[in-house]
């Protein structure tokens, strides 16, 4: 099992080295100078000179590209001489350790992921810390509803198949699995933020922290999280019912549950002890997958109801061409698709004796 986790780590660094490159290829054959980006209108010849040198842009594209996987990566090179760009750029790195080895040194560090063009100069990792724990809180309180109604309401269905409930539910989780996010974003911030806002005493947008009345801090507020909660829990709330009960109803009819029957045990504690945990296979599939997107940033959902995180951040920095900040959250999101895979590997090894031998 251990072996397997580290073959898959190691497939997820070089699943992301092929992100990185393919994110750097991308945006530095888009037209625009970056120098010019970074200093917006305020530029001139000898400032524009200043700035290619400073940060390399003034180097050709394979150097660029080079220093780019330097800057990313966890392990960096950096020449001992003064004269050399990576020599000067050793200061913008949190490093846990240099080593020297004769005209350069090693040194372990924190991934650097460069400075936004827009938001003067702010580092890519700063903007991201501030943005996405908010996001990471609003994906965990979605996929929990999700999670906890989506098995429970399954579980019901696959029990009283065929009946009134069965054929509801059904219809209901079709209807959230085909109503777009950004519809959905719309009708529940107009409805229950403004047309019934004297009754709910939601507002239709604002995030977790806002600034209190009299401008002097920020104040948490826990009711903003309620509709984009619900707007973002509505797909994989219906998916997580289809699948429940469509798993389960295969795992039922499955030899030994009828072993367990014949035995007289009771339809409780052979659904606790024996069919459940063997149906949330696919549950987990599908919520990994969802989990990660919501992560990488539910962008429309974070835009309409105006909340702080990631898919908020990303929309602005494609409006502005912020591309540091763009390449940044690209690669951010990718480390968290490798990550959430491996953990639903070691999460499959523990609930199927069968996956974890092979």
């Amino acid at each position: 099992m251990i072996q397997n986790i580290i073959q898959k780590i190691g497939y997820g660094l070089f699943t992301l080295f092929g992100v990185a490159t393919v994110v750097f290829l991308l945006f530095n054959v888009l037209p625009g100078d970056p120098a010019r980006m970074m200093l917006d209108q305020r530029q001139d010849s000898e400032q524009l000179l200043s700035v290619k040198k400073k940060y390399g842009f003034d180097k050709p594209m394979t150097t660029q590209y080079l220093y780019y996987i330097n800057d990313i990566s966890l392990l960096s090179f950096h020449s001992n001489s003064r004269d050399d760009f990576t020599f000067l750029e050793k200061d913008k790195y949190n490093t846990f350790g240099v080593v020297s080895l004769g005209g350069f040194s090693l040194a372990l560090k924190i991934p650097y992921l460069r400075r936004s063009f827009q938001k003067n100069g702010k580092p890519v990792g700063e903007i991201i810390s501030e943005t996405l724990p908010n996001t990471a809180i609003l994906a965990v309180a979605s996929i929990g509803i999700a999670l906890v109604i989506g098995i429970l309401f399954g579980v019901f269905s696959a029990l009283w198949k065929d009946s009134f409930f069965d054929k509801f539910i059904a219809v209901v989780s079709t209807l959230g699995m085909s109503l777009p996010s950004f519809l959905s974003a719309i009708i529940f911030a107009w409805f229950f933020g403004f047309v019934l806002k004297e009754y709910t005493h939601l507002n239709m947008t604002g995030s977790l922290y806002e600034v209190d009345d009299f401008g002097e801090g920020t104040v948490l507020q826990l009711k903003n999280l309620i509709l984009p909660t619900v707007v973002l829990g509505i797909r994989p709330l219906a998916v997580v019912i289809q699948l429940m009960r469509n798993s389960l109803l295969e795992v039922l009819n499955e030899d030994y549950i009828r072993t367990a029957k014949a035995k007289g045990l009771s339809e409780f504690k052979i659904i606790k002890n024996h069919a459940f945990k063997n149906a949330l296979n696919p549950v987990i599939t599908a919520i990994s997958g969802w989990f990660a997107s919501m992560l990488a940033g539910a962008v429309f959902v974070e835009y309409i109801f105006n909340w702080n995180g990631v898919g908020k951040e990303i929309i602005e920095a494609l409006n502005t061409l912020d591309q540091p900040v763009i390449m940044g959250v690209v690669l951010v999101i990718a480390s968290l698709f490798i990550l959430i895979n491996i953990l639903v590997d070691i999460i499959y090894g523990w609930l199927d004796p069968k996956i974890r031998l092979s």
